[in-house]
């Protein structure tokens, strides 16, 4: 087997007979990358310049990006993606592109996002898939009580991709509410809150959780909503906290970042844009809760996020 394969990787002028992959030519091999995933093409592209040709093909790219990539474009300054090939314009979009205070103008402008919202949101392509995928920041919603300290704050962490969470120290009426409209490509969405019980830090550099205003969430759950501008609705219930848990064994939601997942939304077409409204509350005032992380929301596509989960994509 070893002298087979030692004859399929000899070019033409090797000391081979027989014919290898040098003489395969670049078109076939193009044909071929249509079928594999960019991070197995740009593998095979060390092997010749047949393949290193074929994996610099527009065409093949062309394939990897989502049909609206030139939405996505639009997000980017024109200079960045000017005179790129689609190989390139694959890499810049897998990338995660911002929108925040110095181009929110472009996004609201493009896709009409509610105004008031500020920045706080990212959209990139699975590296593996090229699949959209999306994250709104705790900045990106609205947040009952956000601008009185004596509620909320905000936190600077390098646990969230936005590096910065909104951190709860005691409300009655709890309430993030956010909306975004974007031309997402056909597919099935999952939206998820990604929350964390209590306070972290670092402690000679040892991440270190308190719950010294961590408290209410046993009592009663919160509420999760969903709704799209073509009528699919979604909601769920959670307690945050474990009720009653013997803290010598630990109590396994408290100091973890968690993904609790509102719901699922199909998108059939990206015209005309898709709205997304969602939300996570508990507004029962007859008592106080406190001692929460509100990072940001993921919308990724459902079997995408699944395969994730089982360790199927990296």
């Amino acid at each position: 087997m070893g002298a087979s394969l030692s004859n399929l990787t000899e070019g033409s002028n090797g000391t081979a007979m027989g014919p290898g992959l040098g003489d395969i030519p670049e078109s076939c091999v193009a044909c071929v990358f249509t079928y594999l995933t960019p991070p197995e093409i740009c593998n095979l592209a060390r092997l010749n310049r047949a393949f290193r040709g074929a994996a610099s093909s527009d065409s093949v790219w062309e394939m990897k990006l989502p049909s609206n990539y030139q939405d996505l474009l639009d997000l980017v300054p024109p200079e960045r993606y000017q005179n790129l090939s689609k190989k390139d314009i694959f890499a810049l979009l897998s990338r995660p592109v911002p929108f925040d205070d110095g181009n929110k103008g472009c996004f609201w402008g493009a896709f009409g996002v509610r105004e008031g919202l500020g920045g706080g949101y990212e959209v990139w392509l699975d590296r593996v898939t090229g699949r959209v995928c999306m994250a709104i920041s705790a900045k990106g919603m609205a947040i009952t009580g956000i601008d009185d300290r004596r509620y909320w704050n905000w936190v600077s962490t390098e646990e969230s991709r936005f590096h910065t969470v909104a951190y709860l120290q005691q409300i009655w009426w709890f309430e993030v509410d956010g909306v975004v409209k974007f031309p997402l490509p056909a597919d099935i969405y999952t939206l998820s809150f990604r929350l964390h019980l209590g306070r972290f830090s670092k402690r000679l550099g040892r991440r270190v959780s308190s719950f010294e205003h961590t408290h209410g969430w046993d009592i009663k759950p919160v509420t999760f909503e969903l709704s799209t501008c073509d009528g699919q609705l979604a909601s769920c219930e959670h307690y945050l906290d474990d009720t009653e848990q013997d803290y010598d064994n630990g109590n396994h939601k408290r100091g973890c970042w968690i993904d609790y997942k509102v719901g699922e939304f199909i998108v059939n077409d990206s015209e005309p844009v898709t709205e997304v409204r969602f939300s996570v509350k508990q507004i029962d005032c007859t008592h106080s809760k406190g001692g929460l992380c509100v990072d940001s929301v993921f919308i990724i596509p459902t079997d995408l996020k699944e395969r994730k989960r089982k360790g199927m994509l990296k």
